[in-house]
């Protein structure tokens, strides 16, 4: 009986020596804007209903969020009618593409999220 007891502290010794690293995890925080906003489902069919009618833009990338739109697509300012009553899409740029509105970031043309 001793011989187990002195066995299993032996045991707790060397499982205590196995260095924590093996659980490391890492955390990366970056400052750039390629995230979407959320918006709720009820602002969001707003959004799609008074600003989908505006023109539509071909675009031979695909159009993703995240994505950088190119210089070739004019954004259109958010109307204030719709930035009162959704302030989270004030400062933000749009277009109309294959009857989707994408908002994007005009400082990077990064989509950040398309509204179906």
């Amino acid at each position: 009986m001793k011989g187990f007891v002195i066995a299993g502290a032996a045991t707790i010794c060397l499982l205590a020596a196995i260095p924590v690293g093996a659980q490391t995890s890492v955390t990366t925080t970056t400052t750039e804007t390629t995230g979407s906003i959320t918006i709720a489902p009820e602002k969001r069919t707003i959004i799609r209903q008074q600003l989908s009618s505006s023109k539509p833009v071909t675009v031979k990338e695909r159009v993703t969020v995240g994505a950088t739109v190119p210089d070739t697509v004019e954004l259109q300012s958010v109307p204030e009618t719709i930035v009162s009553d959704i302030p989270s899409v004030k400062g933000y740029r749009y277009f109309v593409y294959n009857d989707d509105v994408v908002l994007v970031d005009p400082q990077t043309r990064k989509v950040v999220t398309i509204v179906e």
